[in-house]
């Protein structure tokens, strides 16, 4: 290579597929490492995911949002009491502080069917951007459908499994939590639904379904909303969820 002249990145026979994924795939080469420009982007993608992990719930835009819906909003807190307590001791994320667990104890609510938490999980981003296009999709349909909702709690520094605490707290049937996922390179702002039946606090994975990715380059809200209706319709029909729940969504809709 003269001196005048530039590297330059040879092509990648995978470079087909990168239509169909936004995985790190088919990145080219020069010489034997990867393009300058792509250690960049990794770079990049490094820090926004490290900020994700690191992002503050809006709380009072949430609240704001949540009222357009019509629906009742309570501020909680888990036991975690900084972030590095919620990332170093998940146990701590996984229940509420006692002064929330004192709200909702002494709040008037009648029982309902369904009760729908917000946590910020691994990215508050996700939470801030989607939950409330999914919720405008997804509370429509359980209203028409005649289902009762407790309020809606907004929970900062909390892990999936608080939001069966507060479902049990509120004597809800069932408990909806919208989460912000762990970050991926490619997707900072992933945010993942739970649904539990009868929820208490103790219970593990096998007692909760699960819909993930939910963000517009992954899962719509429209499918998200349509997804969780469906599994909310039958844990309640079957009272029952977890692993004896199956998505079979997808086979109603192709008429099999």
């Amino acid at each position: 290579m003269t001196p005048d002249k530039k590297p330059v990145a040879a092509s990648d026979s995978w470079q087909s597929l990168q239509t169909f994924t936004a995985a790190r795939i088919a990145l080219g080469r020069t010489g034997v490492s990867v393009p300058i420009q792509e250690a960049l982007k990794f770079k990049l993608a490094h820090a926004h995911a490290r900020d994700a992990v690191y992002s503050l719930l809006e709380t009072q835009d949430l609240a704001i949002a949540l009222e357009s819906l019509q629906l009742p909003v309570y501020r909680l807190k888990s036991q975690a009491g900084s972030r590095e307590e919620y990332l170093k001791r998940p146990d701590h994320g996984r229940r509420l502080h006692t002064d929330a667990v004192g709200i909702l104890q002494q709040s008037i609510h009648p029982a309902a069917d369904i009760a729908i938490v917000l946590a910020d999980g691994l990215s508050a981003t996700a939470i801030n951007v989607h939950a409330i296009p999914v919720l405008q999709e997804l509370i429509s349909s359980l209203k028409d459908t005649g289902y009762t909702l407790a309020p809606v709690t907004l929970v900062e520094q909390g892990r999936v499994g608080i939001g069966d605490e507060i479902g049990f707290l509120l004597n809800a049937k069932l408990v909806i939590i919208l989460i912000g996922e762990r970050p991926g390179l490619s997707s900072p702002d992933s945010m993942g639904a739970y649904i539990t039946y009868a929820p208490s606090v103790g219970l593990t994975d096998e007692a909760r379904n699960c819909i993930s990715n939910i963000r517009p380059e992954g899962l719509s809200y429209k499918e998200a909303a349509n997804k969780i209706f469906y599994l909310v319709q039958e844990a309640l029909r079957r009272k029952l969820s977890g692993v004896q729940l199956k998505d079979n969504s997808g086979e109603l809709a192709s008429g099999f």
